[in-house]
Formats: C-alpha cells, structure tokens, sequence
C-alpha cells in the first residue's frame, strides 16, 4: 500500500507493526514477524532515514536500542509529496523525450511537418488536446466556425483559471453575432487578452505555445444570397473539413509572424464597469482625445526622434519621456513603439 511513498513491503510490515506495538527492539520485531534480526536492523535503519520510526531516547543502558513509530499522516506526506514530484518529472521527461522523437522524425521526414486531419469531430478533439497540454494559446477567430464555435469552447475558462494564458483576435463580423459580445465579455473577465481586428482577419489559427499550430486547409466560399458558407467550404472527402497541423518549422514561425503583426494591428477590447464591451463601434478609434504635448511627443517619435532629443525639446527628462511613451503604449494596447506609431495612425491621434 505504502509503495507510491517509496516504502517496501517489509519495510511496510515492520513500520505496521510498531504502528500497533508503538515501541519495539529489533529482536522483539524479528520474532512477532517472521525475520532475520539483522535484516529486522537494517528495515529499522531505513526507516529511521525515511522518517518514518524514531529511537527512544531512554532505553536502557546496555539493552537493545528501541524503536517507535513516527505518526503516520506526519511522516507520510513529504514522501507522498516527493513521490508526486517524481511522477511529475518523469511525466515531463516522457513528454520531452516524445517531443524529441517526433522532431527527430520531422528532421527525416518533411511530410511530419505537417499533418492532415479531417472532420469536425477530429479537428475539435485536436484543438483541445493542444489547449490542454499548453501554457499559451493565441486564436485567430472568423467568422462562421468550421469545427469549434465559441460558445463550445467551455474548456477556455478552465484553462484561464488554471493559469493558461489566450490572445485571441476577434473578426468584427463575428462580433456581430447574437450572444457573442456577451460571449467575449465573459472571457475577458477570465483573463482572456482579446483584440477586434481592424478587417477581416485572413485565415483562422490557432497556435499552441509556439510549438504547434492548426489551420483550414481550404478557404470558405460564402453561398450567395445569405451570405452562408457554401459547399466549397474549407472541406474534404463527404463534405467534412480539413486543417493542417503544422508542427515546429519556418511554415510555424510564418503563422506566428502573421498572428503577431495582426495582433499589433488590432484595437484592444476591455470590459466596461457595465459589463459590456468597450470599442465595438465601426471603427477601432476610441472615444480618446490627446492633450497637444501628447500629440506633439506622437509626432516627435513618428519623425524618428531620439528620446534625449525629445527630452531637450519638451524641457524634460529622458526618464520623464520614456514615461510618457510608456503611458501612450499603454492607452494604445501597444507593446512596441512601433505598434504605438500604427495604433495612433489607426485611432486618428495624430490628425
């Protein structure tokens, strides 16, 4: 029973037994059990190392040593504890060396690059399968999904809860859709990053902490009339559809470059104290309005202005004008002065 914790099975039979005696010498032990004295000394040495019996501090002098039991939750829990650290680090290993394995496949065979599922059923079983296993997803989202709505995606909540961090950019068109802001607001609320892209986003992704990715294989076409997607969906054999899964490559750095640049693009979405979200209108400018140094520093940094320059024009600082970069970076969902210069050029700042 006591294996999981590192304890043999005699060792086990020997720490039971001082569990009901509650204190014993290595003879008395070996005879009520069935064992070698010597062996009997040697299980009492390993558990006395495993903390798991004690020897009594007062036995008498020139008698056998005698031992007692450590309380059993006490002396249990850490070596539960490390025996749970261990399965982790071997899970992990495992995963390492699996990892390692199919790179090293990739690295022979180009066509592991890239697999081809098809299905809806497999493509959502896939996507939770990388969702499960990552610590950052980032999601493209168009409208009209092909295998996984928004509103299906129960485990992103979970995960969010868990610490797995998601960037997602929402096309506005899907925004549009009945119960989708309601949708959106509650994921933010989880801790979701999200982004409405300025137009319409050009493919969907899905990217799995950089080391995997999932696409549509085939574009949609939109039936006429209504606007629905036609039969020449992204689909394969009997109508399903299809997604590549492409693993580490240059085809992955290419998808996540394009992520980033249209996350760059995007207008930041928040939730407002109402509950509803903030910057849904036709156009990704809010309701903002710079102060004339605000737009005097926007267009100093525009002209390619070093900060120290910046510094002696404005009568500041150098550290006062990072401070204020940083301000508008901020207000802009920027990361980058140079996603600054887009935003502000998106949002009319500098009209």
């Amino acid at each position: 029973m006591l294996e999981a914790a590192g304890v043999g099975a005699t060792e086990e039979r020997v720490y039971r037994f001082l569990v009901g005696a509650r204190e014993s010498d290595a003879a008395g032990i070996a005879a009520r059990l069935g064992l070698d004295v010597a062996r009997v000394h040697w299980l009492l040495a390993s558990l006395h190392d495993k903390g798991l019996v004690g020897r009594v501090a007062d036995s008498p002098e020139g008698g056998p040593e005698r031992y007692v039991p450590v309380a059993p939750d006490a002396a249990l829990r850490p070596l539960l504890l490390r025996g749970h650290e261990a399965l982790e680090w071997a899970r992990r290993g495992v995963e390492q060396l699996a990892e390692e394995y199919r790179a090293g496949g990739r690295r022979h065979d180009a066509g592991q690059l890239v697999e081809v599922i098809t299905g809806a059923g497999v493509i959502r079983q896939r996507l939770r399968h990388m969702a499960y296993g990552a610590s950052e997803m980032r999601w493209l989202c168009k409208a009209r999904p092909v295998a996984l709505a928004a509103a299906e995606n129960d485990e992103e909540w979970e995960l969010l809860a868990r610490g797995v961090r998601y960037k997602t950019i929402y096309e506005r068109e899907l925004l549009e859709v009945p119960g989708m802001v309601d949708n959106v607001a509650r994921s933010i609320r989880a801790g979701e990053q999200a982004r409405a892209a300025v137009g319409s986003l050009p493919v969907r992704l899905v990217i799995a902490d950089s080391s995997m990715a999932i696409c549509p294989l085939v574009y949609e076409s939109r039936g006429e009339g209504d606007g629905a997607e036609g039969a020449g969906g992204p689909a394969g054999r009997g109508g399903e559809p299809t997604a590549a899964v492409v693993h580490s490559s240059s085809l992955l750095d290419a998808l996540i470059a394009l992520f980033e640049s249209q996350w760059a693009a995007a207008s930041p979405l928040h939730v407002t104290d109402s509950g509803e979200l903030a910057d849904l209108g036709d156009s990704p400018r809010p309701a903002v309005q710079l102060a004339d140094d605000e737009r005097y520093l926007l267009s100093l940094i525009v002209a390619g202005v070093a900060d120290k320059a910046i510094a002696s024009q404005l009568w500041v600082s150098q550290r006062t004008v990072q401070r204020r970069v940083q301000a508008l970076m901020h207000r802009a969902g920027a990361l980058t002065r140079t996603q600054l210069v887009w935003q502000a050029a998106q949002r009319g700042w500098l009209g």
